[in-house]
């Protein structure tokens, strides 16, 4: 790696870690998550043409960008958590929990999400799923 990519990098790397923390497991977890989220969210939309956020269930620039702006609304969340741990005193409690609470909810994404593709998971999974997105009809 040449010297200016390096330096590039480490100040990149050393600004996101000024905004939300250290680089730790918890973090890396919840960009892997979002990663996650987003390929799946692509391949239900631009190979099953199943996306629930679109009205033909296909892949929309629209729906994409939207996408894309929540996942920055979350990296702002973990942010303001982070801040205000600092803020307060609080040892990264209100980050930590902050990004645990987003891991969960990018994980059921990502569940439903290869759900859409045909995946088969326990029924109980599904269930509990739907509870917590609010759809509490029966899986067709």
């Amino acid at each position: 790696m040449n010297f200016e990519k390096t330096t590039i990098l480490t100040a990149v790397g050393a600004f996101g870690a000024a905004l939300v923390g250290e680089w730790d497991g918890a973090i890396i977890t919840l960009l892997l998550f979002m990663v996650a989220d987003w390929l799946t969210g692509l391949t239900v939309a631009g190979i099953f043409k199943k996306s629930p956020k679109t009205e033909t269930g296909a892949l929309e620039s629209n729906a994409g960008l939207k996408g894309l702006c929540r996942k920055g609304a979350m990296l702002l969340i973990v942010l303001v958590a982070y801040r205000l741990d600092l803020m307060a005193g609080l040892n990264g409690i209100l980050r930590t929990g902050a990004i645990i609470t987003l891991v969960c909810n990018e994980a059921l994404s990502v569940l439903e999400n290869v759900s859409l593709m045909g995946v088969k998971y326990p029924a109980i999974v599904d269930r509990v799923i739907r509870q917590l997105l609010g759809k509490n009809e029966d899986k067709e």
